[in-house]
């Protein structure tokens, strides 16, 4: 009996090892089909051919044909493509807008090149290195291409300031600029703390620490954490960012594919709040290692998820380089919750159909109902405290918020930001009352409470989208008009400050906030969703 065991153990291994054989035998003459291709296009076509381009897009058309996440990287994209998540590029230290085919310096970067020689916001680059700087040519790559450049090497930019026809020449030192993580770091009162995370990079822990540090400074005791619109990063960044709220030795993730065994991330001791109640945000643009965290969190019920159904990418790609220098991101494994669920959607209809999902999702009602999302049962899971979470298909919040209906046009609004008339009259507003904006309103805490955005304002506004918006609706201007009010008076705020001070006078009138500071103020509430009684 034994001797049969090993001889059936002989022929199974027999077996993998001629199919392995088999498969590489296969693999081998593929490549061989290809180079012999490539051979006869080169010497036999009736036309010259450029090779390289013809290998690029059969890279691509090969990597369509796997799923959505594996790409191809040319090496001239390549360093762009890296800079946000490593976190920094080399350049002059300026956000900027482009108003009336003029560069706009929103505001320099703190401690920056251009702020140190005295760059100001509201100035207007007119020349860049003695050459004219202004007109349909001004494009964000044109900006790109002639204000970043290697750290060390300088650039002239003819600046015009208020209404100087004088230009100011300023010589600037290009270095190196940080990109930051951290949207907005605040109270939304006086126990809430929040964060606005837009992308796992690679300091973003720091900077969600130094957040946090700040929060705490100010008595904090829950926190609210926005991960909606953040499409990911680092997956290490999201196992980091996990660690922080969970406690010692709880599994975050775990990775596994057919040439990758399982690999599973697990917390530490650290950790900057491990205590204290914790909402996380997520909406249909949260993906990958917004899911991580969000998922490690809802799994092991650290906190409550709010908002709506995130965007689904359970896929792990990593960079092969190439000989050129270009690179391919090739998926290699899944990504898993604690419970056990891939938040991966299927992708079997192919690449196209699986990025017309958000249009689909709109079709079906999902982000206004949460009635129209439906998860198979096999896909169902179970927390500890007998939540209730689906796989399959991105992370449902415990608490759906669908989008605000009631105060604004949601096609309406969009119409509005595609035309770029929200933007532009405020970037004018400011770009012509900043002297008395900066003389009335010293501080932000005494705009927030005494700006407002007048009638007046709003009709020139309107006048200004009614010429530049092609299917314009007074109806739909007049449901959406409280709604632009505080969008202007956000990025106003903006231009005049920072990027948090746009979330601080927007966080009042924004309906998934609201719904987390009601949830927090109730205690019972709070917990009462922690052990499975969801709410919509």
């Amino acid at each position: 009996m034994k001797k049969c065991s090993f001889f059936f153990f002989l022929v199974l291994v027999l077996l993998g090892f001629d199919a392995e054989a088999q498969r590489r035998e296969d693999a081998k003459k593929t490549v061989q089909k290809f180079n012999a291709l490539m051979y006869y296009i080169e010497n036999f076509y009736v036309d010259t051919t450029q090779t390289d381009k013809l290998t690029e897009k059969a890279i691509i058309a090969m990597l369509k044909e796997l799923d959505p996440h594996s790409a191809y990287i040319s090496k001239e994209d390549l360093q762009a493509a890296n800079e946000q998540l490593v976190g920094s590029f080399e350049g002059v230290g300026i956000t900027y807008s482009i108003l009336n085919d003029t560069i706009m310096v929103v505001s320099p970067v703190v401690d920056g090149p251009s702020e140190k020689v005295g760059i100001m916001a509201g100035d207007k680059i007119i020349e860049i290195d003695g050459e004219s700087a202004v007109g349909t040519k001004v494009t964000n790559k044109y900006v790109t291409s002639h204000l970043r450049g290697e750290k060390g090497s300088k650039v002239t930019l003819g600046i015009r300031r208020g209404d100087s026809d004088k230009l100011i020449d300023f010589v600037v030192v290009r270095d190196k600029i940080p990109l930051h993580s951290i949207d907005a770091s605040f109270m939304l009162n006086k126990e809430v703390g929040y964060i606005k995370l837009n992308q796992f990079a690679k300091n973003s822990i720091k900077e969600f620490e130094e957040g946090l540090i700040r929060l705490r400074e100010q008595k904090m005791k829950s926190l609210v954490l926005d991960l909606r619109g953040n499409s990911g990063g680092y997956l290490n960044v999201a196992v980091a960012l996990a660690d922080e709220f969970l406690t010692d030795g709880k599994l975050v993730v775990y990775t596994e594919g057919i040439h990758n065994r399982r690999e599973d991330f697990n917390s530490t001791e650290a950790g900057g709040f491990e205590k204290g109640n914790l909402v996380i945000l997520i909406d249909e643009g949260s993906a990958s290692a917004s899911e991580i965290v969000s998922g490690a969190v809802q799994d092991w019920d650290r906190g409550i998820i709010i908002g709506r159904r995130s965007f689904g990418k359970g896929l792990v790609q990593r960079p092969f380089d190439l000989p050129d220098g270009s690179q391919v991101r090739l998926t290699t494994s899944r990504y898993y919750t604690p419970t056990g669920r891939c938040i991966q959607r299927s992708y079997a209809k192919g690449v196209d159909d699986y990025h017309k999902d958000l249009a689909k999702r709109l079709e079906r009602g999902e982000l206004y109902d949460s009635d129209n999302i439906h998860f198979p049962d096999s896909l169902k899971f179970n927390t500890q405290n007998g939540r209730v979470v689906y796989g399959g298909g991105g992370i449902m919040p415990d608490v759906f918020v669908p989008v605000d209906t009631a105060s604004y046009s949601l096609d309406f609004y969009s119409d509005l930001v595609r035309a770029g008339v929200i933007n532009r009259f405020s970037l004018s507003f400011v770009s012509n009352n900043r002297a008395e904006l900066n003389n009335d309103y010293p501080t932000f805490s005494k705009f927030e409470r005494k700006f407002d955005v007048t009638d007046a304002m709003l009709e020139s506004f309107a006048e200004l989208a009614r010429s530049e918006v092609k299917k314009w609706d007074e109806s739909q201007y007049e449901k959406t008009r409280d709604f632009i009010r505080i969008q202007l008076k956000a990025l106003i705020a903006r231009n005049l400050w920072t990027n948090e001070q746009y979330y601080q006078v927007i966080s009042e009138k924004d309906n998934v906030i609201q719904t987390a500071l009601d949830i927090l103020d109730d205690n019972r509430e709070f917990n009462s969703i922690l052990n499975g009684k969801t709410s919509k």
